[in-house]
């Protein structure tokens, strides 16, 4: 792991044995990541990434596990398959009390084909907000659809009755963190831009931190979906923030209405997000 701070904002830890993703994240003294309290995927490279506070679904699926056609029985993983792929940092820099981190991470599909991950980590010192920005490059010599899934990660024994989650998108305005029925649930909506082309979401305020409240803001243009989702059925004690790139439904619909985003080969499309504490 890769410590990972500036002059303000939270202490990350980059995991560079998969995707330069964040593992802990340390608030005022305390690890908001769920750690081992996640239910078990049944593969160990998502396992793994679960535990930590942000994780990349994709960039060839996300969210079923579908057969793969022409394939004998293949699956399309439920995650996609970039979870495990170490990443190749090519510089950090802690410079007038700013940090950053830039990393490539080279992908191997489930069908067996290259792509790219070109990443970018920013924690501006002043403010303490986090940003990364991310390019999905096709490196292979087909066009391919690309996806694209943040998986936000809160440790649920953090949060209390007080904490909200809250956003534009959101059935009006907001409701407690431990919304549906138990023990758990989950929803997708759209997400459109609030200002300079961003959606945001809160989860707040958390006592464990100080009283603190998550803002989390991503491109709404690559990113047009939020999806939430809880899980409470011990030992999983998880809520996870998720910006998504499609809606939620099975893959062969999304082909069906021309939802695929295809990148020539050589091609390449930019997601990003933003979040912090205060």
């Amino acid at each position: 792991m890769i410590e990972f701070a500036a002059a303000r904002g939270p202490r990350l830890m980059l995991d560079e044995r998969s995707v330069l993703d964040i593992g802990g994240c340390i608030v005022e003294g305390i690890d908001i990541a769920p750690k081992r309290a996640i239910p078990d995927d049944g593969d160990p490279r998502i396992d793994h990434s679960l535990e930590g506070f942000l994780f990349t679904c994709g960039p060839d699926h996300i969210r079923h596990r579908q057969p793969i056609p022409g394939t004998d029985g293949k699956i399309y993983p439920l995650h996609g398959s970039a979870s495990g792929h170490a990443a190749r940092v090519l510089w950090t820099r802690f410079e007038d009390g700013n940090a950053e981190c830039r990393a490539d991470i080279d992908i191997t599909t489930v069908e067996g084909l290259p792509q790219r991950i070109e990443r970018l980590w920013r924690i501006d010192g002043a403010t303490g907000e986090v940003s990364l920005e991310d390019r999905v490059v096709n490196a292979s010599n087909q066009a391919v659809p690309t996806f694209l899934m943040y998986h936000m990660n809160i440790g649920g024994k953090w949060l209390d009755a007080g904490t909200r989650l809250e956003g534009r998108m959101l059935e009006g305005g907001g409701f407690p963190w431990t919304f549906g029925e138990e023990p758990g649930g989950i929803f997708c909506v759209e997400a459109p831009a609030t200002e300079d082309g961003f959606a945001e979401v809160r989860l707040g305020p958390i006592a464990a931190i100080g009283g603190k409240t998550l803002r989390v803001r991503f491109r709404a243009d690559t990113l047009p979906h939020l999806q939430i989702w809880r899980n409470q059925k011990a030992p999983a004690h998880i809520i996870g923030i998720e910006p998504v790139s499609h809606r939620w439904v099975l893959r062969h619909e999304l082909e069906a209405a021309g939802e695929f985003n295809w990148l020539k080969p050589g091609e390449s499309r930019s997601y990003g997000l933003r979040f912090g504490f205060d």
